[in-house]
C-alpha cells in the first residue's frame, strides 16, 4: 500500500467513546434521522439529515454511488497459526485482493503472514502470493504486510453467500445484517465495504430533493476496505462514471449550479473521470487510484456529503481538499463538541466552502 508524504493538517482528539456502535434503526432513529453538521463560510449549523433539501439550492447537483455491498468478511484459519477473520478486498483477474485481520471481531491487522501462507474457511483455500498492489510490503507499522494478492480454490460466490458477513471492525454492539450495509441508490453488486456517506438517504428525502430542483446522478465505485492506517492511501477501486451522468455534471457547472458528492467514493470517481486539459468530466471507466489531497484537488467537486473520519487518514485528506483546511477544522471543532457518533453508522456532515 502506498504511504502518502502529505498529512491532514485538522486535529482532533480521537473518538473512541462517540462510535455508532449501531445502525441507526437499531437505535431508535429513521436512516435520515441521524444528526447533520452544515459547514459553510457563514458558519456551522446543526441539523438532521432529513433536512439536507433545506441546506441545498435548486440548480444544485448531488452525485451518489451506486454499489451494492457485498458479504465479504469469512472466519477462517490460518493455517500453523489458528483462528483469523478474512476480508476479500477487491476481485482481480485471476484472484483476489485479501486482507487477514485478527479474530473474532477483525480488530487489528495481522501483518507477520508471508507470502505461501495457507488461509482456509469452509469452502475455500486461500494461498498468499506477494503484497498488493506492487509487490513491496507495507505496513503502519513498518513491518510485515497488510494486503496480498491471493490465489483462492472453490467457488467464492457460493462460500459468502453460506457463511459471509459485512466486513465490520469490533466497535460495533453485534453483528448486523447485509441490508443494514445497503444503501437506497445500490443496485450493482461490487464493494466490499458501504459507501456510507449515502446510507442516510430516504425514499422521501429524494422525492423531496428532486421537487425542490435539486438533481441527484449516479457514479459506480465498487469499494476495496477502509482499514487503511495513518499515511496509508486508498488502494485502486473500480469506477464507472456514464455519458449521462457526465453531461449532468456538465450542465450544472455551466447553470452555476454546485456538485455536492455523497461521500469519497463518489468524489474518486468523479475526478478520475476528468480531462485534465480542460477541467471537464466525460464518461470513464476502469481502475482509479485518484488520490485527492489539497496539493492535488479536485477540479468538479465543490460541495461534501460524508461521515467521520479518523485523525491523519487519507480520507480526511481529500475532505480538506474539496472543503478547505479551516472549514474542515471548524466543523470537526464542532462535531467534537457536540458529541457527534463516527463510522459507517454515524451521523454525518455538509461541507459547502
Amino acid at each position: 500500500m502506498t504511504m502518502l508524504a502529505e498529512r491532514p493538517t485538522t486535529s482532533f482528539p480521537v473518538p473512541d467513546d462517540t462510535t455508532a456502535p449501531a445502525p441507526a434503526e437499531w437505535r431508535g432513529l429513521e436512516r435520515d434521522g441521524v444528526r447533520l453538521l452544515v459547514a459553510s463560510p457563514s458558519g456551522v449549523r446543526h441539523s438532521r439529515f432529513r433536512n439536507l433539501a433545506e441546506h441545498l439550492s435548486p440548480g444544485d447537483l448531488v452525485v451518489v454511488n451506486d454499489s451494492v455491498t457485498e458479504a465479504r468478511q469469512l472466519d477462517a484459519d490460518l493455517i500453523g497459526r489458528g483462528r483469523v477473520v478474512l476480508h476479500l478486498a477487491q476481485r482481480l483477474d485471476p484472484g483476489w485482493v485479501v486482507e487477514i485481520r485478527s479474530a473474532p471481531d477483525a480488530a487489528r491487522s495481522v501483518l507477520d503472514a508471508t507470502a505461501g501462507d495457507v488461509v482456509v474457511t469452509a469452502g475455500l483455500r486461500v494461498t498468499l502470493g506477494e503484497p498488493y498492489p506492487d509487490g513491496r510490503p507495507s505496513s503502519p507499522t513498518g513491518e510485515g504486510n497488510r494486503l496480498w494478492r491471493a490465489d483462492v480454490i472453490g467457488d467464492v460466490a457460493t462460500e459468502l453467500e453460506r457463511s459471509g458477513r459485512p466486513i465490520a471492525y469490533g466497535y460495533l454492539d453485534r453483528r448486523y445484517p447485509i441490508d443494514a450495509y445497503q444503501t437506497v441508490f445500490g443496485h450493482r453488486p461490487g464493494s466490499a465495504e458501504m459507501p456510507s456517506a449515502a446510507r442516510p438517504f430516504t425514499h422521501p428525502l429524494v422525492t423531496e430533493l428532486v421537487t425542490r430542483g435539486i438533481q441527484i446522478a449516479p457514479i459506480t465505485l465498487h469499494t476495496g476496505v477502509s482499514s487503511q492506517e495513518a499515511g496509508e492511501a486508498p488502494g485502486a477501486e473500480w469506477f464507472e462514471v456514464s455519458a449521462t451522468t457526465a453531461r449532468l455534471v456538465e450542465q450544472t457547472r455551466y447553470a452555476g449550479g454546485r456538485i455536492v458528492a455523497a461521500g469519497t467514493t463518489v468524489t474518486r470517481a468523479l475526478e478520475s473521470a476528468v480531462v485534465p486539459a480542460t477541467g471537464a468530466v466525460r464518461p470513464a471507466s476502469g481502475w482509479t487510484d485518484r488520490v485527492i489531497t489539497p496539493a492535488h484537488p479536485p477540479y468538479v467537486v465543490n460541495g461534501l456529503i460524508t461521515g467521520w473520519h479518523d485523525p491523519q487518514a487519507s480520507h480526511l485528506l481529500l475532505v480538506e481538499a474539496v472543503a478547505g483546511p479551516e472549514l474542515t477544522q471548524a466543523a470537526y471543532d464542532a462535531a467534537v463538541a457536540a458529541r457527534y457518533l463516527w463510522h459507517e453508522f454515524g451521523d454525518s456532515a455538509l461541507l459547502l466552502p
